[in-house]
């Protein structure tokens, strides 16, 4: 670690510990709140962080204090060399972790038991087979369906993420829940946000309190267990007396819990990004192939880290869709 051990704290005393490292822009689905419906510009492979230049970025951040590695993309297991850079990332003292849509992870179950992995983020916006072409324009759906279950059996925890849009999967809310009735998976419902191209509006999403009211017209108040939050989590958590499961609702709209943030990603193509929605990037990727010392550079990004969702700290400023020039979600890393 160097000398200066507050590199990655910021000026509001925020200590990141999380790092999100997306490994590329690609994905085997096309959601449109994640991809926009013309597609987008894909980078030059050469632009793109390779495996190695992953580990040895990855290592200088754990050097400074991060114990905790997710791996994103667009969907991280379409790369080629997936086994390579987790077997590289795993040899360092930080617990991994990844969010994937599920299509292809049945072809890794024994890499990432190898490389100790426990925890699962699996994307799935709907129940039912024929919305899920409708949202993600692939049949998949059995093909997810099978390997959520078979992530539970083979012990893995299972999180399904789950992006609420009003008129397009609200109706599913209870439906999800019961899923957690009888198996031990954790929904986690994330309010939809704004990136480029989603053609998000304020209306579209379902708020902390829409989703509680619509419980409590469900359940018996007394059944609504809070249940405790994790240092430093983004999901208010709770679970059905009785049930298996439990689910936690990602409030990042109309209830941010930026206070707490110990995150930090790391764009597909080398790119500091200190927050989900900063309008601004740090290059890291260009001075590290350059030979040059990038910890001055990740120091200064996450020193500048505003106080709330990259300077959208007005509901007015959040609420308008001009006021976004953020990258698509794909382009970031989920």
């Amino acid at each position: 670690m160097s000398q200066n051990k507050e590199i990655l704290k910021d000026s509001f005393g925020r200590k990141h510990s999380y790092l999100r490292i997306s490994l590329t822009e690609r994905c085997n689905l096309r959601c449109s709140y994640c991809m926009p419906l013309e597609g987008v510009t894909l980078l030059p492979k050469s632009h793109l962080m390779n495996a190695e230049e992953v580990f040895q970025i990855a290592k200088i951040f754990v050097n400074e204090g991060v114990d905790k590695i997710r791996l994103t993309g667009g969907e991280p297991l379409v790369r080629k060399d997936f086994p390579e850079i987790l077997r590289k990332l795993s040899s360092l003292p930080a617990k991994l972790t990844m969010t994937t849509n599920g299509v292809t992870v049945d072809r890794h179950f024994d890499l990432l038991k190898e490389c100790g992995m426990q925890t699962i983020n699996l994307s799935l916006d709907t129940l039912q087979k024929e919305r899920f072409k409708e949202i993600t324009f692939r049949d998949q759906f059995d093909k997810v369906h099978e390997n959520m279950f078979k992530l539970l059996e083979l012990g893995f925890k299972v999180k399904i993420n789950v992006v609420l849009m009003k008129g397009v999967n609200d109706d599913e809310i209870i439906d999800f829940i019961e899923f957690t009735k009888n198996y031990p998976f954790v929904v986690r419902f994330i309010e939809f946000m704004p990136f480029e191209g989603n053609k998000w509006k304020r209306d579209q999403t379902v708020s902390l309190n829409e989703i509680l009211e619509r419980l409590n017209s469900f359940y018996p108040k007394n059944d609504i267990l809070r249940i405790p939050d994790a240092p430093n989590d983004t999901a208010k958590n709770y679970k059905i007396k009785g049930y298996s499961g439990e689910f936690g609702i990602i409030s990042t709209v109309t209830n941010p819990f930026c206070d707490s943030c110990n995150r930090i990603r790391l764009t597909a193509n080398g790119q500091l990004k200190n927050c989900l929605f900063s309008q601004s990037e740090s290059d890291l990727l260009t001075p590290f192939r350059n030979g040059e010392e990038i910890l001055p550079i990740i120091q200064k990004a996450v020193g500048k880290k505003f106080a709330m969702r990259g300077g959208l700290s007005k509901p007015d400023d959040f609420n308008n869709p001009e006021m976004h020039h953020n990258r698509s979600m794909i382009r970031i890393g989920g």
